[in-house]
């Protein structure tokens, strides 16, 4: 039983985190923390500080419509419209994937290849969704220049605000297109560096996706094909045209994939040159090298 009454802000978490709990939500009274803290427009601690406090009606209100959206298993950063990811706040809608830790190897794998040589790289981010790949890349290599594609263009709109709310928007630009278009990527010159968080769900592995994911995410950033490989077989068949010699791709995949995704690259011509894992120790993404030395 919550020490808190009822009506206060604590009392209010308490009864919430209980509802969701009791439907199976992972991580209940986070969520709750998570959504009161922007209903109210401030961080955990001040919550913690003020539960006795009254919760005000119209905040009550707004916290419970929100509550029974995620009572319905929708991801808590489209309710609050914001994830963050590398350490920075991103804009999220359905229309992008929610950004997860997992992909920040991609960002620390780009780090480490580029190093001193990422000074006036350009970068390409294919299917960029919010933009936060390109956006923390760039964050952290401040002469770097790069591209973003996405065949979406809310998704677009969407990687426009992060880049402008980050400071970025001079440095960053956001193209719309998908992968298969020959033209886009006959036009789009070299880079020293192409990432992706592409497609790679199988379709028999849809209906075992987590309810959050399954009826929210977007599903054209998930599901590619029977065997989750098919927009890594359009991507493979541009890379050799899109990479300077020496230059670098970085790809994440799904659980039992690297095999088959070196196995594509390899047959255009590109040389992997490993794997990178995540912090949970699973393989998360291939790196592969456009033959030649590496780019200046």
């Amino acid at each position: 039983m919550s020490r808190h009454g009822p009506g206060s802000i604590g009392g209010v978490l308490h009864a919430a985190a209980a509802s969701l709990a009791a439907i199976g939500i992972e991580t209940p009274r986070l969520d709750c923390r998570v959504l009161m803290a922007h209903v109210l427009g401030c961080d955990h601690a001040w919550l913690i500080g003020h539960a006795d406090e009254p919760l005000l009606s119209a905040s009550a209100m707004e916290f419970a419509a929100l509550l029974e959206r995620r009572r319905n298993h929708e991801p808590i950063a489209y309710l609050t419209g914001h994830r963050e990811f590398w350490s920075l706040s991103f804009q999220v809608t359905p229309d992008t994937l929610i950004p997860r830790p997992d992909s920040e190897t991609l960002i620390e794998t780009g780090l480490t290849l580029m190093g001193k040589h990422g000074n006036g790289a350009r970068l390409l981010d294919l299917g960029t969704g919010s933009g936060c790949l390109l956006l923390a890349l760039l964050h952290e290599l401040p002469s770097a220049i790069g591209i973003g594609l996405d065949d979406n263009p809310r998704a677009l709109n969407i990687a426009g605000n992060n880049a402008a709310a980050l400071g970025l928007s001079e440095r960053a630009s956001f193209v719309a297109g998908s992968w298969r278009e020959e033209r886009l990527f006959a036009e789009a010159g070299r880079f020293e560096l192409v990432l992706s968080n592409p497609p790679y769900i199988r379709n028999a592995d849809m209906d075992t996706l987590a309810p959050d994911i399954l009826r929210y995410e977007p599903e054209m950033a998930l599901r590619a094909g029977d065997d989750g490989l098919d927009a890594y077989r359009c991507i493979a068949r541009h890379l050799p045209s899109l990479l300077k010699p020496g230059g670098y791709f970085i790809g994440e995949f799904g659980d039992g994939q690297s095999k088959a995704v070196a196995e594509l690259l390899m047959a255009h011509g590109l040389s992997v040159d490993g794997f990178r894992n995540d912090a949970t120790g699973r393989e998360r993404c291939v790196v592969v090298r456009n033959g030649g030395s590496r780019p200046a």
